[in-house]
């Protein structure tokens, strides 16, 4: 049975000036959507994913929002240039995983009306744009 379900990525404390949209859509075809500049405050980006049962009866995760193979679907956040700032030195994603969200989360989150949400830091230990798969990742909780 597919379910649908809201999900929120909060970016915590992205670079000043940087902007960064949540990435609907693959290959030439896709588009950036809720394009945000920091001001190096949190920046919040939801959507809708879809639920199914998975070939291994664990959930699998589906929709325009949704990028990879079974087993290791992510959402991608585009940053700089990717996200539509020509002027920035950064062209970059990130990857922020879907992985360990449990039958039981895809249920309270759907029965109840909550969403789904995580928060991801916006910078590397560089201090530069966090790029590639999100780490360290505290996973995902119900709000």
């Amino acid at each position: 049975m597919d379910q649908e379900l809201t999900c929120t990525i909060i970016l915590e404390k992205p670079v000043p000036g940087v902007k960064t949209g949540l990435q609907k859509g693959s290959g030439n075809k896709h588009e950036i959507l809720q394009i945000q500049q920091s001001s190096g405050n949190d920046l919040t980006y939801t959507f809708p994913i879809k639920v199914k049962t998975g070939k291994d009866e664990q959930p699998d995760f589906a929709g325009p929002f949704v990028h990879g193979p079974v087993g290791e679907r992510f959402i991608y956040l585009s940053i700089g240039t990717m996200a539509g700032q020509p002027d920035s030195p950064w062209s970059r994603r990130l990857k922020v995983p879907l992985r360990d969200i449990t039958w039981a989360m895809v249920q309270k989150a759907a029965s109840a009306g909550h969403v789904l949400q995580t928060t991801v830091p916006g910078k590397g230990k560089d201090g530069t744009p966090s790029c590639a798969t999100v780490k360290p990742f505290d996973g995902w909780k119900i709000k």
